[in-house]
Order: structure tokens, then sequence, then C-alpha cells
């Protein structure tokens, strides 16, 4: 009779592995080991993992399945984690994006009265435009010719638009017919548990707390459950189905005059927000040139716009690139290895559904108001002595709150710039594209 035995691993069959790994992610070159990228990976991941309590309640309002939404947000975390650091070879990773799912579910859908199925089609054409753009290598030039101080605002005019979801869903801030907004019932459950979710998440990430919003998320909720505002579901199962979002995209349906702006705005604040996070992070993790420039960007920038694509198939609003991937950097994260470990922990915490379900809306409101802070600090960068300037960017981000739309917002910025610096005497300050944008956005608010 034959006799079968099992034994661990040897040690050749150890540096077989960890050979692989130097070649598919060339460790050595860049000052690091496996064990400095696994941690790096659980750092990352901890750090942004909050999206994925997050988006299925803000992806809910929009009538979308949460559990399937729930699952989506880890598949498309993941894509894009693996794309990024397998095609790349960077630590960045990746998940659908904060502030662009909100106007996905409050704007598109809510207030434009779109389909969810029409928004993800516009979802996948933005996401498709970015990768042809990076492909033909059209995407540095369109980064170069939009001013700074535009590209600064847009960010943070994001953020106020997250402040203004977040303090409407906490009930903070409600309606009010003589003032258009008024301050609401501060003694209310839902807005005292929002406002110690976002004052435990800021106290914790001043004290640099690994996953200081995930923490804020889970403690709010624990407080809930003690309150009987939700009910124990238990902690582990089976991932929920994607089947209610797989393919549902109406792409068809995004080819509308109307969809042009949302198509926009998908489109620009991801080009824009990707490549500002992927200089930042790289330049923290001292991979830039002697240029300034990032190496092979082109990779991580597709890898970005596959990602968003591949989401949006599956039921996702627009995957992006993470600034919390610095938390990894700073970890010691230097390659690809960073974002395929934390790729791989998405997938893991697909099991982890009856905890995602549990969390209440005033959890997550604290969470949408902290990273609303985050984004705001972009308006520190803009040249305030210059009014040319800053009058645009302020327009820019205060528009996007109070019309309660990211596009109206960019839309309007563009216009105020082409046309304040005309006017000024400083015309040829104003590249061709921002003109033509100008006029086309003046044509949209005309015409359509």
């Amino acid at each position: 009779m034959t006799e079968f035995r099992t034994s661990a691993p040897s040690a050749a069959d150890a540096t077989s592995g960890a050979s692989l790994l130097e070649r598919l992610f060339k460790l050595s070159e860049r000052n690091t080991n496996v064990r400095q990228e696994l941690v790096a990976g659980l750092t990352t991941f901890l750090t942004m993992a909050y999206i994925i309590f997050v988006n299925p309640n803000v992806m809910a309002a929009a009538g979308m399945d949460q559990g399937a939404v729930f699952t989506a947000t880890c598949v498309a975390a993941a894509v894009g984690c693996l794309i990024m650091g397998l095609y790349a070879n960077y630590p960045f990773a990746l998940a659908p994006g904060m502030g662009l799912n909100a106007f996905f579910s409050y704007v598109v859908v809510g207030e434009m009265g779109y389909s969810w199925q029409v928004a993800l089609g516009a979802v996948f054409i933005s996401g498709v435009v970015f990768l042809l753009l990076s492909i033909f290598k059209v995407r540095q030039w369109i980064i170069d010719s939009i001013p700074m101080s535009l590209r600064q605002a847009l960010a943070a005019g994001v953020g106020l638009f997250l402040a203004i979801i977040a303090l409407k869903s906490a009930g903070i801030v409600t309606a009010s017919p003589a003032t258009l907004v008024t301050l609401g019932d501060l003694t209310s459950s839902d807005a005292a548990l929002a406002a110690l979710s976002f004052f435990l998440i800021a106290a914790l990430a001043h004290r640099r707390m690994l996953g200081a919003v995930m923490i804020g998320i889970l403690v709010v909720t624990g407080i809930a459950l003690l309150m009987g505002k939700v009910q124990f579901a238990g902690l582990v199962s089976a991932p929920p189905s994607m089947a209610p979002t797989f393919l549902q995209l109406d792409i068809a349906g995004a080819f509308n005059v109307g969809m042009i702006s949302v198509i926009f705005a998908f489109l620009f604040v991801d080009l824009f927000d990707t490549a500002g996070t992927l200089l930042s992070a790289a330049d923290r993790a001292k991979l830039l040139d002697d240029k300034g420039q990032l190496p092979g960007m082109g990779r991580a920038l597709m890898a970005d716009s596959s990602a968003s694509a591949v989401g949006s198939l599956i039921g996702s609003s627009t995957t992006t690139t993470y600034v919390e991937s610095t938390a990894g950097i700073a970890a010691g994260g230097r390659t690809g290895l960073t974002a395929v470990v934390c790729g791989a922990l998405f997938l893991l915490a697909m099991f982890f559904s009856p905890l995602v379900g549990m969390v209440p809306a005033c959890a997550t409101a604290g969470a949408l108001m902290y990273v609303a802070v985050l984004m705001t600090s972009g308006l520190s960068a803009i040249d305030w002595d210059d009014i040319t300037e800053a009058a645009p960017a302020v327009i820019a981000a205060v528009m996007m709150p109070l019309s309660f739309s990211i596009a109206n917002g960019i839309a309007l910025g563009f216009i105020a710039y082409a046309v304040i610096k005309a006017l000024s005497g400083r015309g040829r300050d104003v590249s061709i594209s921002v003109y033509a944008l100008a006029a086309l956005f003046t044509a949209k608010f005309i015409f359509f």
C-alpha cells in the first residue's frame, strides 16, 4: 500500500516563493522585502476599509441593492488594487471614491431623475474615456492645461459637497422655506451619534491611530446597537450576490445630451484626484524622478481608469486611487505587492457583510464629514492675492454644495475663470482648452 505523507514547505519552497515575488515586484531594487510589503498592505487596508461601510449606504440612496453594492465595492477595490499592483507595480490602493458616489446617488439619480443603471453607464463611459486619454497620452496635456487653482477648487468643492450630504443625512442641517437651510434638532439621537462619530474619528486621526475612520464607525455602531437603533445580525456570512447590479448598467441611456456634464464630472474629478494622489503618494515613497514625475505614471493611470470601467460593470461608482495609500507607504510599502495584499484583504472583507449591514447612516455621516475636512484642505494652495485665480476657485467650490451638484460647480468654475481672465486683460493666461470647455458649459446652461 502506498503511503502518502504531508510535510511543511521546505526552505527551498520558501526561497522559490520569495524569488518569484522578487521577479514580479523588484523588491530589492526598491529597498523593501516581503514582510515590509505585507505590513504596508495591511496598514493601507485598515485606513481605507471604511469605504465598505460607507459606500453601500450611499449607493442604497439611489435605489441599489445594499448587499450587492457591498460585494461590488469589495470586488471593485480588489480588482483596482490587483491591476495597480501587478500591472503598474506601485503601492497605491484603489476603491470606489468618496464624493462621486454621493454625486451618483443624490444628484444624478436623486435630483436629475436618471436611473442608477444610466448613472452606471455614465461611470463606464468616463472610465473608458479616461483609459483612452491615458493610452494616447493626452491626459498630461489636459492636466497641464487646467489651472492649478481650479484643480484645487474641484477637490475642495467635492469636500464641501460631501459635508452638506453628511450634515443633511444626520439631521444636523435641514431644509427651511425662509432661509433654504437651517440648523436641525441637535438633541436627536441621529445628530448626536453623527457628531460623536466625527469627533471620535478626528481625535483618533490626530493621535495617528491606525484605522481611525473604521474605529469611529464601529464604536458608534456599537452604541446604536445598545440603544436599539440597529439589530445584531451576526458577523460572518457568505458574500451577498452581485446579481442585482451585475451588468445592469445602461450605456445607451448614458448617451444623452443631459448626461454630458455628468460624464465630465466623473471624468474630471477622477482624472485630477488620481493624478494629484499619485504624485503626492509617490513623492512620499521617493518614487519620483529628477523632474518630479512618476516613471510609468501612464500605467498607474490606466490601472485607475480600467478599475472604474470594471467597477461600473459589477455595480460600483467610480473607482479611484486613495490618498490613504500614503499610510501604507509610511509603513514601508514601495512596490505593487502592497497593493496586491490590500486587494486580497478587500476580498476577505466580503465575508463580513452582516457587520456592514448593521452600520447606521449616522455612523457613516461622521466618516463623510471627516473626508470632507481632508478634501477642503486644497483651498490653502490657492493664490489668494490674485483675485483672477481666487474668485473662480471659490465659485467652483461653493457652487458644488449650494447647487447640490459637482457638475454645476465644475461648469461655473470654468466659465468664471475664462470670463474674469478675459475682462481683466489676462485672456492670454487662459488655455484654449479652458475657453473651449467654458463655451461648452455655457451652451449647456442655455440650451439644455
